[in-house]
């Protein structure tokens, strides 16, 4: 009896060797941050319901629990940028078995680091909340939240690393549907279980949970069976990928927490000025992320891009890139600071929002949101550093913008008020994000004169 053997799987493209590197920082970056922005409208769009209660405590608890919360997405992130930029590296040299081994592997190193983190979490949950400035009826509130949420980081972590996959093969579209998806549901399940079921607070953690589910179910069906982008694991390799991987995950990793280190001690410093404050806080930090969705997803859009190109050794192309990404988000920031001071008031009316919380966001729409033009710079220098063998460099840069460049100027600001605090983080992100694009630039033009 014959048999006909199936036609084997067509291998990864690498896709960003050629056309418009504008166009591909475009498409990646567009579709990129309208996934991105999605994973970050799902806190949004419960911080949006949880305001309906009309209770600060609650919305103060919700912005402390985001504050840890931070953490945990931020330490993904990082491993998710190890992820990407190394799959996209072996697809852009060739290597297509190399590139299925390691997405496989990489999975199973996310799945082993978020679910330590989650669990160790949970064990120290109250002395957290409470070095962040949470009085006791806000931190039993914010535990209660994230003793449900916690449990699930693993399947945060699966869902960005699927994400990650999917872009390193340049497949943008079904990255940005699967974290899309997962928010259109939020936006339709947290009425229902807040008001509906009854379960406020605790109905938006469930929502939470079923989220990331739908998230991991997606990505696994766009990674395995729609690019077959997962091979067998090995154990005699398994060793050697993960320290390939944390070769540019771990400094990465370091990178991305420093961002919440700054953001933790942003929050002890508000927290001083009342629930209101903390409220007004938890709201900004929320609506950031989603205004500013393309200059977030800049470092994930732009590694690819970059990867491959530097695996082909085009290296004018890789400057180019490079160039191409600082004038997107030049545009991108302008665009989205307009917007925020055209919405200011039907922003705060939405919240309801008063008092010290409405000036709060009143000043970061105003003015306070321009600094972003120096975050988005950063963001831009990490994707050179993280992709371009210099990982370190975006260490240092993130770590002293969080420290150097926020505790010293938002302590100054603490003296005054909390708009002055935010004001100070802002001025560190001048200093910093400035500095760190100056390097990049010079990192890229020395490439083709001394190994990368």
């Amino acid at each position: 009896m014959s048999h006909t053997p199936s036609p084997p799987a067509t291998p990864p493209q690498a896709r960003f060797l050629t056309g418009s590197l504008l166009r591909h920082v475009v498409v990646m970056a567009g579709t990129g941050a309208v996934g991105l922005v999605a994973v970050f409208a799902v806190d949004l769009i419960n911080l949006f319901y949880i305001s309906l209660l009309g209770e600060k405590q609650i919305a103060a608890a919700v912005g402390f629990a985001g504050v840890v919360a931070f953490f945990h997405t931020s330490i993904c992130i990082g491993l998710m940028i190890g992820i990407t930029a190394n799959v996209a590296r072996a697809i852009g040299a060739g290597r297509i078995s190399d590139a299925r081994r390691l997405a496989t592997h990489s999975l199973l190193l996310m799945v082993a680091i978020t679910f330590v983190l989650g669990v160790g979490t949970v064990l120290f949950l109250h002395p957290l909340l409470r070095a962040l400035g949470a009085q006791e009826d806000v931190a039993v509130l914010a535990q209660r939240y994230l003793t449900i949420t916690m449990p699930s980081v693993p399947l945060v972590g699966l869902g960005m690393a699927m994400s990650g996959l999917l872009r390193s093969v340049g497949d943008a579209k079904r990255s940005m549907t699967v974290t899309l998806i997962a928010a259109g549901v939020t936006a339709s399940l947290d009425p229902l279980f807040i008001f509906v079921f009854g379960m406020g607070l605790d109905g938006a953690a469930v929502v939470s949970v079923l989220s990331r589910c739908v998230m991991v179910a997606l990505g696994v069906h766009g990674v395995w069976r729609v690019h077959k982008l997962l091979g067998a694991t090995e154990r005699a390799r398994f060793a050697e990928d993960v320290r390939a991987l944390t070769a540019i995950a771990g400094p990465a990793v370091l990178t991305n927490v420093a961002t919440p280190v700054g953001a933790a001690f942003v929050t002890h410093s508000v927290a001083q000025f009342g629930a209101s404050a903390v409220a007004g806080q938890a709201t900004i930090d929320r609506v950031t992320p989603v205004a500013f969705g393309l200059i977030y997803a800049l470092s994930g859009a732009v590694g690819p891009i970059l990867s491959q190109n530097l695996g082909a050794r085009q290296f004018d192309r890789v400057r180019e890139a490079l160039r191409a990404s600082l004038w997107f988000m030049l545009v991108a920031v302008g665009v989205a600071w307009l917007l925020l001071a055209l919405l200011q008031g039907p922003l705060i009316r939405a919240f309801s929002l008063d008092g010290v919380a409405a000036d709060m966001v009143h000043a970061f729409c105003s003015w306070v949101c321009a600094s972003f033009f120096f975050a988005g710079a950063l963001f831009v220098a990490n994707a050179a550093f993280n992709n371009l063998g210099r990982p370190l460099w975006s260490t240092g840069f993130n770590w002293a913008r969080a420290t150097l460049g926020t505790i010293p100027f938002a302590w100054w600001g603490a003296h005054y008020g909390p708009v002055q605090v935010m004001a100070g983080q802002g001025a560190g992100l001048v200093i910093f994000g400035t500095l760190a694009m100056v390097v990049a630039l010079r990192l890229t033009r020395q490439l083709g004169k001394a190994p990368a």
